[in-house]
């Protein structure tokens, strides 16, 4: 009765225009990323852009868990709108991190897996952009969320292998001669990861809801 009841009152759409303001911070933040890791002359710029996406997207994330707790009903279940919002703003926040690593330890030019990775980080910033304004409709778009998480979980396990690869490189070249600049690499290569790590943990939350609400 009361399902049939819930299914009946109207839900607050305003979810889904804060989860896509959202995706668009996030893949603003990777774009700037992305520039920051042309290593050139205007890296203070890039990191204050990374910084004021991050906070665009914080204040959208305290918006939509302030809207679940007042919220009677939400379109999907409260705990998952929680866990996403919360999983789409870790990754930029790593992002934020990443820059913050590059202006503490002075970093200016990168490993060519690092900028690699960049580029990654922004294809799977745009692929979350778009997989976003899926959820509005959940029954007719589920194979497209599912194709979505296929392609972060790819794209994922390259990044990794780059992230291998590089700090293998890195190692090899600084080993003997400059361990500071191995592990100020190995700092960078890791944050780079975890952005990364956050779309798959992005994804695999949108499989959840979509097997839990279809």
């Amino acid at each position: 009765m009361i399902s049939w009841f819930q299914a009946l009152m109207p839900k607050e759409e305003r979810f889904f225009d804060l989860f896509e303001g959202h995706a668009a911070a996030i893949v603003a933040g990777a774009r700037a990323l992305r520039l920051l890791l042309n290593g050139d002359e205007r890296a203070l710029e890039y990191c204050a852009e990374i910084k004021r996406f991050e906070n665009e997207a914080d204040d959208i994330t305290r918006d939509v868990l302030l809207a679940v707790r007042r919220t009677f009903i939400t379109p999907f279940d409260r705990g998952d709108i929680r866990d996403l919002i919360t999983v789409m703003d870790d990754t930029i926040d790593e992002m934020h991190q990443t820059a913050k690593a590059t202006l503490l330890y002075e970093v200016r030019n990168f490993e060519a897996p690092m900028i690699r990775m960049g580029d990654i980080i922004i294809q799977a910033a745009e692929l979350t952009q778009t997989a976003i304004p899926l959820l509005r409709s959940l029954h007719q778009n589920a194979a497209k969320l599912n194709t979505f998480s296929e392609e972060i979980l790819r794209i994922e396990d390259e990044a990794d292998d780059l992230h291998d690869e590089g700090l293998k490189a890195l190692f090899l070249a600084h080993r003997h001669s400059d361990p500071m600049a191995f592990l100020v690499g190995a700092e960078i290569y890791g944050h780079l990861e975890k952005v990364v790590d956050g779309f798959e943990d992005v994804a695999n939350r949108v499989t959840g809801i979509v097997i839990e609400s279809v």
